[in-house]
This record gives C-alpha cells, sequence and structure tokens, in this order.
C-alpha cells in the first residue's frame, strides 16, 4: 500500500524541467507529468493470490494519487472474441458505462488531495459524463463544456450527476478554447490556482488522468497471468487509453513484473487523423460515426508518436463505412458498444489484411463505451 501522510505528487514539465506543486499545463505550454512514478517494491504476486477487490485501485503502489473517490470501478472482463482471433477487454462495463471512469476516478482523487472544490472539463461526452459522475460523488461542483450537437444520451447523464453543462457551436477545438478561456488560468501563477476556484479535470492534460488509464494494463497483465500480448489496438482521439496502456506496460516492465512491452496499433477516424497522417499522409474522406475520438490536433501528439515508433507499432485511419460494418459484426457477437469502439476491431481487420499484424499473433483490443449511450 501507498503511503498516504504524504503530500500530492508534485508535478515536472517533461519539456523545460520546471516543477509545480499542481497546474494544468506548464508556463512553456508543455503537458505536465507525475514528478515520480511508483513502483512495488516487492516481485509480481502469485496472479490466483492477487487480491483485486478493490478494482482498479489493487494497483495503488503503482499509482501517484491516494484513492479518495471511487464506485467500485475497474477489473472488467477480458473476454475471447474468436471472430477477431483477439482478446476483447469490455471497457464499456464501467460505471458510467465507458473507459473515461479510469482516468476519472484518479483525477477527482487528485482534486479532493488538493482540496478543489469546483472542477471544469471539456468533452465530446463520455469523460464529461465520468468526470460530472465522480464530482457528484466527492461532493464537488463540476462544469462541462460540450459540442452543441453532444448526444443526449450523453447529455443527460452529464446534468443527472448535477453538473453544469455548457453547449458550444462549432469544432471539437472549439470546445476546449472556450473551456479553457472560461477557466482563465493566470500563465505567471507557478501555483497553478486558477480564478474563480475552478480546477482543470482535462482528460487531455491532467496527468492523473493518464496515471488512471494505465491501470488498463496492469488488469491486463494479472488477468493473463503476467503475459503481455502481442499488440494492442485501440482506439486514437487525445490518446487517454493508448498512451495510458503504453506507460502501464512500460511500468510493469520497470517493475520487474513482465518482461515486454506490447506492439501499440492506433486506430484513428478519417478525417480527425492527425497521427495516421503523421506517418502514412492524410486519409481520404471523414468519419461521423466514431463521433468519441474527433480530435484534429491531439494535446500529446508527439508522446503518442514517441510511443508508436518505441513499440514498432502503428496508427491509420478508417473510413465510416469500415467502422459501421464493425459495429454490426459487434453488435451481432453480443458485444453491444457504441459506434466509437468499433473503430479498434476495424483496425485490427485492416492491420490483418496489410500484413502488419498476423493471424497468430495475439491481440488484445479494449471495447470503450457502451451502445446504451447511443
Amino acid at each position: 500500500m501507498r503511503d498516504t501522510a504524504t503530500d500530492p505528487t508534485p508535478l515536472v514539465c517533461p519539456a523545460c524541467g520546471a516543477e509545480y506543486a499542481d497546474r494544468w499545463r506548464c508556463t512553456c505550454g508543455h503537458p505536465l507529468a507525475f514528478a515520480h512514478q511508483p513502483l512495488p517494491a516487492e516481485p509480481a504476486p502469485d496472479p490466483a493470490a492477487f487480491d483485486s477487490r478493490d478494482g482498479l485501485w489493487s494497483f495503488d503502489e503503482f499509482l501517484p494519487v491516494e484513492k479518495r473517490v471511487s464506485l467500485g470501478e475497474g477489473m472488467t472482463p477480458l473476454q475471447p472474441a474468436p471472430e477477431w482471433d483477439a482478446e476483447f477487454k469490455l471497457e464499456y462495463v464501467f460505471p458510467t458505462g465507458s473507459f473515461k471512469d479510469r482516468g476519472a476516478t484518479a483525477t477527482v482523487s487528485r482534486a479532493l488531495e488538493l482540496g478543489v472544490e469546483r472542477v471544469v472539463d471539456d468533452s465530446s461526452g463520455n469523460a464529461g459524463a465520468a468526470i460530472a459522475t465522480y464530482a457528484a460523488r466527492a461532493g464537488i461542483d463540476a462544469e462541462i463544456y460540450v459540442p452543441a450537437g453532444v448526444k443526449e444520451s450523453k447529455l443527460r447523464a452529464i446534468e443527472a450527476a448535477g453538473a453544469r453543462p455548457v453547449r458550444v457551436e462549432g469544432t471539437r477545438q472549439d470546445v476546449t478554447d472556450a473551456c479553457v478561456d472560461a477557466l482563465a488560468p493566470d500563465e505567471g501563477d507557478a501555483t497553478g490556482e486558477e480564478r474563480a476556484g475552478a480546477w482543470y479535470a482535462s482528460h487531455a492534460w491532467n496527468p492523473a488522468f493518464f496515471a488512471g488509464t494505465a491501470t488498463f494494463a496492469y488488469e491486463t497483465a494479472l488477468q493473463r497471468d503476467w503475459a503481455v500480448p502481442d499488440a494492442i489496438v485501440s482506439p486514437l482521439g487525445h490518446g487517454t487509453l493508448f498512451l495510458g496502456a503504453y506507460r502501464g506496460f512500460r511500468t510493469l516492465k520497470e517493475a520487474g513484473w513482465t518482461d515486454s512491452v506490447p506492439r501499440m496499433f492506433g486506430a484513428q477516424a478519417a478525417g480527425y487523423d492527425a497521427i495516421a497522417a503523421e506517418l502514412h499522409g492524410p486519409a481520404e474522406g471523414s468519419n461521423d460515426v466514431a463521433d468519441g475520438i474527433q480530435i484534429r490536433e491531439p494535446v500529446r501528439k508527439e508522446a503518442i508518436l514517441d510511443a508508436i515508433h518505441a513499440t514498432n507499432g502503428d496508427a491509420i485511419a478508417l473510413p465510416e463505412e469500415a467502422v459501421a460494418e464493425e459495429l454490426d459484426r459487434l453488435h451481432s457477437d453480443g458485444f453491444y458498444t457504441e459506434p466509437t469502439c468499433a473503430v479498434a476491431p476495424a483496425a485490427l481487420r485492416a492491420y490483418r489484411e496489410r500484413g502488419v499484424l498476423h493471424e497468430d499473433d495475439d491481440v488484445v483490443v479494449p471495447l470503450t463505451g457502451s451502445g446504451l449511450k447511443t
């Protein structure tokens, strides 16, 4: 168990080395990271004896955040998917119906560590619903900026939790810009305090969110008796799950609990494919089916590209038709997911058709959001 008597873990800028007690981004504009990554002192335990009753918080020895708010999240099922010659990790069975609960429980716990009373976030829906729900559980006020055309099911989840949704016309980037403008941080304030007492619980910027999504890797390794898959194929927008998984598997290797890191493969929507375009040139057309990853400029683009290069991975963009067809296959096979989920198994099919991944490669694919949210 981690020492809960210590102060909140400080933050550091990987680009310029500046350190902060807390802040949503460095004064140089770069995303921040935790100043240190906790590692367990003991070797990997017997998987059969590992106590996972505390969900993802069972891995608190790896987490730079103290558990403060939880809804029993984590330890999502890992199921064989013979149709895809893969295993699916069912991230859509979380309390709010998406993997974003991994990041939300860690982010709102971080907010409580810091004594925050009000949080704001911008989201296409799932992250906002998760932050709103965990903020409600913690007794923290929340304000969520969303696209004007946000799905009503996701809007209802935000409102039901008592958060105030703010609809913004324009692109997904316009939503982020409006949220940041309302936040109005004083860039000269090294403490990271923000006007009106708001704290940016951003799933793209806040390092606590990525500490939470790293638990995807810890759980997957445990469920496979500490055997690491050959590859992970994940939806890729801001990269919250993609980067979290990569960092989690890397941390497991650093701790000596596993001996490798899987190849990381991203699945983007055509028209919103900054990572794939960097590697292969822009894709033709647009994909509005996978609405959860409509991100034109990921905050952590360089970190995503570094993860791909470090693992001999890749990223590709999928057209709307391929994702819609894959969604039908998922539903007919019993996996009731929202459309964005289908981009990853569709990408797996494309990677295999191109010979990038082979039939005998051991692949894990996260299914990230529930069909009940559509």
